[in-house]
């Protein structure tokens, strides 16, 4: 076999996200598109702002000396004041060009931030669950990804995360708003995490990374704040990217700010820079950094989203299912009827509903509902959500 064991294991216990699009595709050609409900992937359906587009254009047609040519690895130096900038003004944070970094997407930014701070068999800590790819990423640069449980509402155990918190661990990594469950961590469960993190970190005698993954920071319901890590601890970082904000998830474009304060500051930038192009990332898509320069703060019309949530949170807790009312992403993650999610997951496919079992986000007993969707696949998935509760309910 001519394919690393690890990979063939990769595959067999890959993204559930992916297997459930692809069943989706499988599908939509044996009984149309309209009578395939695919709630199964994260892809924004809001289009993007009119100024993205605007603004793409005058980019392209801007006659730039070197517009296509090499740059730092970091990225264009006016890209990175102006998300410095940005940041500045939003959380109060003293940044520079210095403490950013243009990457490809948050993908990208979570590699190279994992690729400069473990070493081989350090522990990246999640709360779950989590985004299914945070192992993998891990797995990249030798770390290992250890998990600690949230509380009932998916909000952070700050009990469970102290005791998780090891010897080994070097990166703490959270996700808010969350993706699978659209939660958002509060201001005070992050002070009370830095404060853990600070004496861990004088415990073990070594620096512990908090790392915040953002690419859902503007897209949050009812004013609902999402507090900043910035705020409450300096060894932190931020990952993130332009996807889900202005809806441009195939161009592959975010950035990592480092808190000016963190430890050996400098070095870290180098590092993450030479990561960068080490990984073959080089550099974030030039076009697409001179495009978010005049973009900063721009978002989609959210309230699309929030309709949208509430459309579904209505239906389908008219149909019986238990779930919260998430203040952020474009997730909803209700509970399974039945104890063995991926059975009920199978269930709904036979509705011709795709959604994405629980287990695959480490919260088994829930699943995922991506409903970045069209409104007409909402209203015409719901008689086939009560179907199958009520399939669940005569079984069990």
């Amino acid at each position: 076999m001519s394919v690393s064991g690890k990979m063939l294991q990769f595959m067999e216990s890959g993204s559930w996200i992916r297997k459930m699009f692809e069943e989706g595709a499988r599908l939509k050609q044996i009984h149309g598109i309209e009578n395939v409900f695919d709630f199964s992937l994260g892809n924004p359906n809001v289009p993007p702002p009119d100024i993205v587009q605007e603004k793409l254009l005058q980019v392209v047609q801007e006659a730039v000396p070197g517009k296509h040519g090499y740059m730092p690895n970091a990225g264009l130096s006016e890209t990175r004041s102006a998300v410095a900038a940005y940041l500045c003004r939003q959380h109060r944070v003293s940044l520079a060009a210095g403490n950013i970094v243009a990457t490809c997407g948050a993908a990208g930014g979570l590699n190279i931030i994992f690729k400069s701070l473990l070493d081989p068999g350090d522990e990246v800590l999640v709360p779950a669950p989590y985004f299914v790819e945070y192992g993998f990423y891990a797995d990249n640069h030798g770390g290992i990804l250890k998990t600690a449980p949230t509380k009932e509402d998916f909000t952070l155990d700050l009990h469970a995360m102290e005791n998780a918190v090891g010897p080994r661990t070097k990166i703490v990594l959270i996700n808010s708003p969350n993706n699978p469950t659209g939660q958002i961590y509060s201001a005070d469960s992050l002070m009370a995490l830095g404060e853990i993190l600070t004496r861990k970190s004088s415990q073990y005698g070594r620096t512990i990374y908090l790392v915040s993954d953002e690419p859902y920071r503007k897209i949050v319901f009812d004013r609902s704040p999402v507090p900043c890590v910035f705020s409450h601890y300096p060894n932190s970082l931020i990952a993130t990217s332009y996807s889900k904000d202005l809806s441009l998830p195939g161009e592959r474009i975010g950035f990592v700010a480092v808190h000016p304060e963190a430890e050996d500051v400098q070095s870290l930038m180098g590092a993450l820079a030479l990561a960068n192009r080490i990984l073959g990332f080089v550099n974030a898509p030039g076009l697409m950094q001179r495009l978010i320069i005049g973009l900063q703060g721009i978002c989609v019309d959210v309230e699309i989203y929030r309709r949208k949530r509430d459309r579904l949170v209505a239906g389908l807790k008219e149909a019986g299912y238990d779930l919260i009312v998430p203040p952020g992403a474009f997730y909803l993650f209700p509970k399974s009827p039945i104890p063995d999610d991926v059975q009920f997951v199978r269930i709904l496919l036979e509705e011709l509903i795709l959604v994405v079992p629980g287990s695959g986000f480490g919260g088994p007993g829930h699943f995922r509902i991506a409903y970045c969707v069209d409104d007409g696949t909402i209203e015409r998935a719901l008689p086939g959500f009560r179907r199958a509760m009520n399939r669940a309910k005569a079984a069990g």
